[in-house]
C-alpha cells in the first residue's frame, strides 16, 4: 500500500533525533480521575456513548530482581474526555470489565497482551474489540510500531516521556502524571482514526 512512500517511517524507520524534532503536544482537554464508586458510575454512563476508545494502562515501575507490581491505571479516552481509574481503590469491577470484553467498542492502543495478561491479575473477563496498532502500522507498511514512533511519523508531534518511570501507585496522582497518562490514552484513538482514514 505505501511501499516507495518517501515519508519518514515508511521508506525507513524513523530515527529518535527525527522524533526529538517534532513538537511535543499532549492531551488539552477534560481528564476525570475515576477512584470511588461514584466516579465510576458517571464514567461509565459517559462511556457508553463512545465506539472508539483509545486504551493503555500505567503500571508502577520495579527496579530490583524478583518485584513486580500489578497495572495502577487504566486510561480510556473518548471523543471529549479522557478517564483515568486508579486501580488501586477501583480493582477492576464489572462495569469496567464488561467495556473490555465489549466487542462493539473498539479499544485501540500499542504492546495490548502484556497489559491484558496484566490486568486479568486484578478481575477476569474475555477482551474483545482490542486493535493493536502496531499491527495496523505493519500492515501499513510502517517502519515504528510503538506509541511515540508512530505519533511522530503519522500524528507529527512527539509524546514527552518526562513521568514515564514515575510512581503510579500514588494515592494521589501529580498533574504531570495525569496528563501522561491521559496522552498516551488520547494518541491512541487518533491514531486508530489515522490508519483507518488512511485505509479507506
Amino acid at each position: 500500500m505505501h511501499t516507495n512512500d518517501p515519508r519518514p517511517g515508511f521508506a525507513q524507520r524513523m530515527t529518535k533525533e527525527e522524533i526529538n524534532a517534532c513538537p511535543i503536544r499532549r492531551w488539552e482537554g477534560v481528564t476525570h480521575v475515576v477512584r470511588t464508586a461514584a466516579e465510576l458510575s458517571r464514567a461509565v454512563r459517559s462511556l457508553a456513548a463512545e465506539t472508539i476508545l483509545g486504551f493503555d494502562t500505567e503500571t508502577r515501575p520495579a527496579y530490583h530482581k524478583g518485584e513486580s507490581y500489578l497495572p495502577s491505571l487504566l486510561q480510556l479516552a473518548g471523543e471529549n474526555e479522557v478517564y483515568i481509574f486508579q486501580l488501586k481503590h477501583l480493582g477492576l469491577p464489572g462495569p469496567l470489565r464488561e467495556i473490555l470484553a465489549n466487542p462493539t467498542v473498539v479499544k485501540a492502543g500499542v504492546a495490548l497482551a502484556y497489559d491484558l495478561q496484566e490486568l486479568h491479575h486484578l478481575g477476569h473477563f474475555k477482551p474483545a474489540g482490542f486493535v493493536d496498532l502496531g499491527n495496523l502500522a505493519k500492515q501499513a507498511e510502517i517502519k515504528n510500531h510503538g506509541l511515540r514512533g508512530l505519533a511522530a511519523v503519522l500524528l507529527g508531534f512527539r509524546i514527552a516521556k518526562g513521568a514515564q518511570t514515575s510512581n503510579w501507585s500514588r494515592d494521589i496522582l501529580a498533574p504531570a502524571q495525569i496528563q501522561y497518562a491521559a496522552t498516551d490514552a488520547w494518541v491512541g484513538r487518533e491514531l486508530y482514526l489515522r490508519l483507518q482514514s488512511d485505509r479507506e
